[in-house]
């Protein structure tokens, strides 16, 4: 008997088999256990994450005896003629050979006969986006209102292009990348089965190259097996697949992190020498930085698969940091990608990436500066609350000399007659002290605030002293004006006895005498 490879010897023979698309899986049985079987299913996904293998399973549960039924026997002679593809009622078309209208003219034709052994005849056409556009619109039809005993089933990675008239008459299933850890655990229990000594971060290693594919992932190991036998380590997947060991990413990431230039270039460079590809270790290198990023947002997340005396390190060595910095570095790196993918010189790209890399994270920002500021605004801000205290009394202080002011105008007119002779009448007042210490003196208090001590954070410190300066640095106006001042302040007086004209006795006051006499004048009526 010929060699059967892992693939397709450990293809799932029933809807147990089938991991990693548990949501499929119960939608299907459900369907299958409550008689609610639509006539056409599309499944959709990328290489490997089982298609061809749930739909087979889908027309063994159809069409096995007794059926439909989802708890099936695989073993019986209608669901092997199924899984071998020899079933003249469930009929595989490969859409990208089988594109054209004349084809899907043969299966409206095809699709009137009976089946011959089952309930139901089953099509499954494969890369069904492959078809043309007329072989669409000629399968409209025939889609929308098959037979009873017709069931459809399509299997496509690129759903993008296929019409929409088409997955309108579908029921879609997407079917997801197999996790890495289902893909290791899988692939150790084929080990056990074939008596082959699997160590468990060579399956790691080779689950996470094969990128959510499990017939990759088997396909990988058969070809481990050819190359180095029943015992199969670690070294042996990094070898020959060019894959970097996670020990290797993350002592890459702990140089990045302790801002290490030269030590993370010469780990590039002995990486590049022994022919590893530099796509896959910066692709590794994001990985881990995304881990650690998730790691500071959620403390509960694993370490993707590094050992946990590295992840520990790791760790520690990113406290440094604040999330928004690594997401900066993983930006860095993300735009590197991008270059190296259409990049002649790779190594060279990859190295720029993890120089300015390392420049971002030891670069500072205007949220650094803002932080140390408010620190120290913070840390002043005892000292601001206990300064405006011993201030608040001065306003008291500088109001005992005010009375004085207000006092003198009324022991000074009999001094009046001494300024009669004086050829000016009205001399000039200098107003402008006299109100300053008026404005300044009645409520001091309720002018200006007390600072509140309670309520002063960060930066308000700052504005609660440049309020109390006033308070500390202005001395009070003094009350007391020079003595050439006193002389004309009585003749300031008079002014509030504006309205006086209109007393008819006011030129009997000795003021308006002595003027009467000196320029010979006379009292006029205003009537």
């Amino acid at each position: 008997m010929s060699y059967q490879v892992f693939a397709r010897k450990y293809r799932p023979k029933t809807f147990n088999d089938v991991l990693g698309q548990d949501h499929v899986v119960r939608t299907l049985r459900n369907a299958i256990e409550q008689k609610r079987l639509a006539h056409a299913y599309l499944f959709v996904g990328p290489r490997g994450t089982g298609k061809t293998s749930t739909a087979r399973i889908l027309a063994k549960a159809l069409n096995c005896t007794g059926g439909p039924n989802a708890d099936f026997n695989p073993d019986e002679d209608v669901c092997i003629e199924i899984a071998e593809g020899r079933s003249l009622d469930v009929l595989e078309i490969d859409g990208a050979s089988n594109n054209g209208v004349e084809q899907v003219r043969d299966l409206r034709e095809s699709v009137r006969f009976a089946p011959a052994r089952g309930q139901f005849k089953i099509y499954y056409i494969d890369e069904v986006h492959m078809l043309s556009n007329a072989a669409f619109n000629a399968l409209l039809k025939t889609l929308e209102e098959p037979p009873p005993h017709v069931k459809f089933i399509f299997a496509t990675t690129e759903a993008n292009k296929i019409l929409p008239t088409i997955l309108s008459r579908c029921q879609r299933f997407d079917l997801r990348p197999i996790p890495t850890e289902t893909i290791a655990q899988h692939l150790l229990h084929i080990a056990s089965e074939e008596g082959i000594t699997l160590e468990k971060t060579a399956a790691w290693a080779i689950a996470k190259g094969a990128d959510g594919g499990m017939r990759d992932a088997q396909s990988m190991l058969d070809q481990l097996v050819a190359f180095c036998g029943d015992h199969i380590h670690e070294e042996n997947v990094l070898d020959v697949f060019g894959f970097t060991s996670r020990e290797k990413v993350a002592t890459l990431t702990s140089a990045l992190l302790a801002r290490e230039t030269p030590n993370a270039l010469s780990l590039i460079q002995k990486e590049a020498e022994s022919g590893r590809e530099l796509s896959q270790l910066l692709g590794e290198l994001i990985g881990c930085l995304r881990a650690l990023l998730i790691a500071k947002l959620d403390p509960s997340a694993d370490g993707e698969g590094i050992p946990q005396e590295m992840w520990s390190q790791l760790l520690d060595a990113a406290n440094d940091y604040p999330p928004d910095r690594i997401l900066a570095a993983i930006d860095v790196f993300a735009e590197t990608e991008g270059r190296m993918k259409w990049a002649t010189n790779k190594r060279l790209h990859f190295e720029l990436g993890v120089i300015k890399c390392i420049q971002t994270l030891g670069e500072v920002r205007i949220t650094d500066v803002i932080k140390v500021l408010t620190k120290g605004a913070d840390f002043t801000s005892a000292d601001a609350v206990s300064a405006p205290a011993p201030a608040r009394p001065a306003p008291t202080v500088a109001a005992t000399p005010a009375p004085p002011v207000e006092a003198t105008p009324a022991p000074t007119p009999p001094a009046a007659p001494v300024a009669s002779p004086e050829p000016e009448p009205e001399p000039e007042p200098e107003p402008e002290p006299i109100p300053v210490a008026k404005e300044w003196k009645p409520d001091p208090s309720t002018e200006i605030p007390p600072p509140k001590a309670a309520t002063t954070k960060g930066f308000s410190a700052f504005e609660s002293l440049i309020e109390a300066a006033p308070e500390v640095t202005e001395p009070p106006p003094a009350p007391e004006p020079p003595p050439w001042k006193e002389e004309e302040k009585p003749a300031a007086a008079p002014e509030p006895a504006a309205p006086a004209p209109a007393d008819d006795t006011f030129h009997e006051d000795p003021l308006i005498q002595a003027a009467l006499d000196n320029f010979e004048g006379r009292v006029v009526s205003s009537n």
